[in-house]
């Protein structure tokens, strides 16, 4: 289902490729108006995208899908320039060595056209997620925020108890002091009446072991009678006041306290909030239920084979989480691999019939005396040509529309987007893909059997009518 589309649109630009080698020119004018007005639905889709604003889900998918035509319009509108820049390219090619000028001259007859364009639009494609899985990646992680400290083993309790889920932690984790955060039974909401900073504030209810590791700071005051704000913020807070009531309806706090204050550091992101000592809850009556285990970093940080064990144990009754930092998603490469094989499989596909059929290949066997090494070093030749002209002209219609598209999708939905950040282009892994798949391909081209041909070639307009055997230099 992944490779659906793209192999759709495959087989698209590869029967426009053959139809205009037919038409010998007649189809240029209409791929060059298709591939004009792909260009200007990429333009105008990144242009429409490119304030760092929120934007609506449906729209934005809405303009991602139209990105995505306006790129597919363009892959189309250069298939017809295939042959024609085969057929430019063979006639141009007047100087190097005698095989490699005979193979260019080969493949521009028109029979390796479906090929190329196999590999142009494979390799767009790979060039295409490359550039925009490395923008994406790039902003998912300026965009990432930690649920806790690095390294820190976090349990929620969604059906299990405590008891269970002590259990577990213990069986893979022997002896490590196991830090809790309660929430209460009923409705609560906590503020610091001298910072209003414009958001509602986590209440973090528990013990001194809590407070440890909020702060990271084992010698920060902790007092049963005070409540802290744990912010990276530069405020005050003297008090902080709590509002609740009994009913559990969150639309009417009918009770209000004020709790004597202070401030701490956060040992990092995401642990940030008011921090409540469970005795201060319980004073006024208020219920606590656990919500959360919490492995200290600082004691012993979690390894995957441990959180693992945990996560069978508990099943789905608990959420097991490990903070291990923005971890970029890799799976993209497998559809990258998976086009490289395509490009090859077009570059091959010229070592096929298309090969034994040639007429130079003919010519070459009947002037060589059937040398296999001859033979073997033109098909080489052949198929690089080939895939090098496919490589280049997909690398250039790739680099176009991932630029193009990164921009709409990396448009963000929060009603509080972050700017976006700039990235590199992936020019390295673009240079390995566009190198090697020519060198590639015509290495393999060489060390498959030669084939057999069953009659002798004509004059070649290369060769001429001499039966010597020609200086391949």
């Amino acid at each position: 289902m992944l490779l659906a589309s793209p192999l759709a649109l495959v087989c698209g630009v590869v029967v426009l490729a053959t139809r205009a080698a037919r038409a010998r020119g007649r189809q240029l004018h209409w791929g060059a108006i298709l591939a004009v007005v792909g260009l200007a639905v990429l333009a105008l889709t990144a242009w429409s995208t490119h304030e760092d604003v929120h934007y609506d889900d449906f729209g934005s998918a809405m303009i991602v899908l139209a990105s995505i035509m306006g790129g597919g319009m363009l892959l189309c509108g250069l298939s017809p320039f295939v042959p024609w820049l085969l057929r430019t390219l063979g006639r141009h090619a007047a100087r190097g060595p005698l095989l490699f000028r005979m193979a260019t001259h080969d493949v521009a007859d028109g029979r390796t056209v479906g090929a190329v364009a196999t590999t142009m639009n494979a390799t767009a494609l790979a060039v295409t997620v490359m550039i925009v899985a490395t923008a994406v990646t790039a902003q998912n992680r300026a965009e990432y925020y930690p649920e806790a400290l690095p390294g820190a083993l976090v349990v929620a309790l969604y059906s299990a108890d405590e008891v269970a889920a002590r259990a577990a932690i213990q069986h893979a984790l022997p002896g490590k002091p196991i830090t809790r955060i309660d929430a209460t039974v009923e409705t609560l909401t906590a503020d610091v009446p001298s910072a209003d900073l414009g958001f509602a504030w986590p209440v973090l209810i528990g013990e001194q072991a809590l407070l440890r590791y909020l702060t990271g700071d084992s010698s920060t005051p902790y007092d049963e009678g005070t409540a802290v704000a744990v912010t990276a913020e530069n405020i005050t807070a003297d008090s902080v006041e709590i509002r609740y009531n009994r009913s559990g309806d969150p639309y009417h706090l009918e009770s209000t306290k004020v709790l004597p204050g202070g401030v701490a550091r956060p040992a990092g992101p995401g642990v940030e909030g008011i921090f409540i000592p469970s005795e201060m809850m319980r004073d006024l009556g208020l219920r606590l239920k656990p919500t959360t285990l919490i492995i200290d970093p600082t004691v012993h940080r979690t390894s995957a084979i441990e959180q693992e064990r945990i996560e069978r144990r508990l099943g789905d009754t608990a959420g097991v989480y490990v903070e291990r930092g923005y971890q970029a998603s890799t799976g993209w490469w497998y559809f990258v691999v998976a086009m490289a094989f395509v490009a090859l499989a077009g570059a091959w596909a010229a070592t096929g019939s298309a090969a034994t059929r040639s007429r130079s290949r003919r010519v070459l066997m009947r002037v060589s005396g059937g040398s296999t090494a001859t033979v073997r070093l033109f098909v080489a030749c052949r198929t690089g040509f080939g895939a090098a002209c496919g490589a280049l002209m997909g690398a250039a219609a790739g680099y176009v529309i991932g630029r193009s598209l990164a921009w709409p999708m990396t448009a963000s939905a929060a009603w509080e987007p972050i700017a976006r950040v700039p990235f590199e282009t992936p020019w390295a892994a673009i240079t390995i893909l566009v190198a090697g798949i020519p060198v590639l391909a015509a290495a393999i081209a060489a060390a498959l059997p030669p084939g057999r041909t069953t009659r002798p070639g004509p004059a070649h307009p290369l060769v001429g009518p001499q039966t010597k055997k020609p200086q391949l230099s």
